[in-house]
């Protein structure tokens, strides 16, 4: 059935307070989809966020971001007071983040509302603990940990604690107690948020993708607690990371520096730990699109240490047998693979033998870089290519949006852009509304476009530049951008291609 939907992180929401979260402005915004004859919302991991502030990098795959928590929620719970977060410092109704201001201020406007909760939340909090005792307190005591280092990475951590001997986790227990319950307690605020605005969101009609990333950061309560996870050696260091190699867009590759999976060991475990990470991202979201979903065919491996990725080397990965695993327990579960990249035939046959729908990015069909030319009719991303099980965006997250894509490609690539959707006069503006229509009007079931495109804005409202740090993340909608004329237009649009 043909659908579409809407790319939009949650910290890129309007509202108050430093951050989009889940405020009244989400609430507002799954109205404006509902409204707008929309079926999804696309966001990013939910993860809390370490170093670089990307959502790809977290310190669990299993946690949620603090910074999401509607400190308005907590000032209806009396555990805070407007004044309060009003003098607290955090901006308001910026159009970006500042991360540095959010990781002084929030927290400590959390600590204060933690330190006023009643007998009967803590109960609360204590059964929500019980239930996720396969992740929370090793998570808690973690996050404790950190704060007690400075936050430094746990791989600096005195090796007691590193290694997690018995004795000394106890004891940490016991001597962190009221810093490991007040990050159980924001675990404890955040689920309790998010499962009420998935609630509104499915009622309203809007199904939720949640975006997993495949791998876990190094510096992560996962890698820290099930170092038998990963490819680690007798010290517990990892002996290869992640990363791709050198291509068009960069001469020495990414260097992601995850620690990969020792994929013998899963399969010897029944695939287990991802069978249960699969079963929480069922919980959280309607749908799961799995990033780098190429790295269950052939991961690139890089010997940690490695200063580029430029002598790493292919190999395989679990294949098939570990969605198999998923099914089997699960059942079938909808996901999403993120296939895009150098694509091999052994790619290719994993996604159609999963049945999961690829994506299809637009502006990668008219990339001179890609493999394919602009002129050349088999790009698998020109839309008359598309399969009709698959995912158009007229971008992602990872790319610039179509109006400073525009601003980017070469006269060729722009003037087979002109030809593509046959608009030959020379106004930008017009022809990223084109593209949108060209996406909406493709073959494929379903159709996610950022709101930067519906909002035709420039690379300042991009996302995210990967291989760079220090400007990501950041951009936020600006609080009058979802008008009646945007939602006509796009209800109108959805109407008339089948959507």
């Amino acid at each position: 059935m043909r659908k579409s939907g809407v790319l939009l992180p949650v910290f890129s929401l309007a509202g108050p307070y430093g951050i989009g979260c889940f405020s009244k402005e989400a609430y507002e915004f799954v109205d404006f989809l509902s409204g707008s004859g929309q079926s999804f919302w696309q966001i990013l991991p939910l993860g809390p966020t370490s170093y670089g502030d990307s959502p790809y990098q977290s310190f669990s795959t299993a946690a949620g971001n603090p910074y999401f928590i509607d400190l308005k929620e907590l000032i209806k719970e009396g555990l805070l007071k407007k004044s309060e977060c009003d003098r607290s410092g955090l901006k308001t109704d910026d159009n970006y983040i500042d991360y540095g201001l959010l990781y002084r201020k929030r927290f400590m406007l959390l600590k204060k509302a933690y330190g006023r909760i009643s007998p009967a939340l803590r109960a609360k909090v204590g059964r929500f603990v019980k239930k996720n005792r396969d992740w929370l307190p090793d998570y808690a005591l973690f996050m404790a940990l950190k704060d007690a280092h400075g936050g430094a990475s746990f791989m600096k951590w005195e090796d007691e604690l590193r290694l997690r001997r018995p004795a000394a986790i106890k004891a940490a227990f016991k001597k962190y107690a009221d810093e490991v319950a007040f990050y159980e307690w924001i675990q404890f605020e955040f689920f309790s948020q998010w499962e009420k605005l998935k609630k509104y969101a499915n009622k309203s009609g809007i199904r939720l993708i949640g975006d997993i990333p495949i791998y876990v950061a190094e510096d992560s309560a996962d890698v820290w607690a099930h170092p038998e996870l990963f490819q680690m050696d007798e010290d517990r260091r990892p002996v290869a990371v992640a990363g791709c190699p050198p291509d068009a867009f960069s001469d020495d590759g990414q260097l992601w520096g995850n620690p990969l999976y020792d994929w013998k060991y899963h399969k010897e475990t029944g695939y287990q730990w991802w069978i249960r990470r699969m079963k929480n991202c069922m919980q959280m979201y309607d749908i799961i699109r799995i990033d780098h979903f190429r790295g269950f065919d052939e991961y690139y491996s890089i010997d940690a240490g490695a200063k580029n990725a430029k002598k790493g080397k292919w190999k395989k990965g679990p294949g098939l047998a570990l969605f198999r695993a998923i099914k089997k327990e699960l059942g079938q579960t909808p996901i999403i693979a993120e296939d895009l990249g150098f694509m091999t035939d052994s790619v290719r046959k994993l996604v159609c033998d999963t049945g999961f729908p690829n994506m299809k990015v637009l502006e990668f069909a008219f990339d001179g870089r890609d493999e394919s030319s602009p002129s050349d009719k088999t790009n698998d991303y020109l839309p008359f290519n598309y399969d009709k099980n698959c995912v158009v965006y007229t971008g992602t997250h990872d790319n610039e949006t179509l109006r400073g894509w525009l601003d980017s490609i070469s006269r060729s690539e722009y003037a087979e852009v002109q030809d593509y959707v046959d608009c030959h006069v020379n106004n930008k503006g017009l022809l990223t509304k084109k593209l949108v229509r060209a996406a909406l009007a493709s073959s494929a079931d379903m159709c996610i476009i950022p709101l930067q495109d519906w909002l035709g804005l420039s690379n300042k409202a991009r996302i995210n530049t990967p291989s760079t740090i220090g400007e990501n993340w950041k951009w936020r909608m600006d609080k009058n951008a979802l008008n009646r004329e945007l939602s006509a237009q796009m209800k109108k649009l959805t109407r008339l291609y089948g959507r």
